[in-house]
């Protein structure tokens, strides 16, 4: 289990940690203002568990199994998820075919979320852990409300 937790705080390259520290620094603020500091760690933690067990589920029998699973952007994936949930109408800054542009959120994750799917189904980027990042996307966007729940009737009150 430490091997599992400390994994999800590695990553395999530099472009890597820069990736998901972009997706976390454009996705993460509003998450982690909608749960709380605490409940927004163990969210991240508990989307980055889950996403590796996906990960081995679908990869158990194949040579994929054999090569460590990096959980950071699977439990970034669920921050993802919970933003999809969470906040889809907001205006994200994407860069689209060399142009800077503003899209509503569900649009630039729901596109995220669409080529990881299809990555995954064509076998494109071989030793990306895409099972991963639709495991982790998925935890995210079903923990997103029930974590969330408490501290909006909170707020409200």
């Amino acid at each position: 289990y430490l091997t599992l937790l400390t994994s999800m705080f590695m990553h395999g390259s530099f472009g890597h940690l820069f990736g998901n520290m972009w997706f976390l620094w454009i996705f993460g603020d509003n998450i982690e203002h909608d749960l709380g500091k605490v409940r927004y760690t163990i969210f991240y933690l508990l989307c980055g568990i889950l996403a590796s067990l996906v990960h081995v589920f679908f990869n158990h029998d194949s040579s994929s199994a054999l090569i460590p699973c990096l959980g950071a952007s699977g439990a970034i994936s669920g921050i993802m998820g919970g933003y999809l949930l969470l906040h889809s109408h907001r205006t994200v800054t994407v860069i689209l075919l060399r142009f800077v542009t503003d899209v509503p959120g569900y649009m630039a994750v729901g596109l995220w979320f669409a080529f990881q799917i299809v990555s995954s189904l064509s076998g494109m980027e071989a030793g990306v852990a895409h099972g991963a990042h639709i495991g982790g996307f998925i935890a995210g966007a079903a923990l997103a409300k029930p974590f969330a729940f408490r501290r909006t009737l909170n707020a409200a009150a």
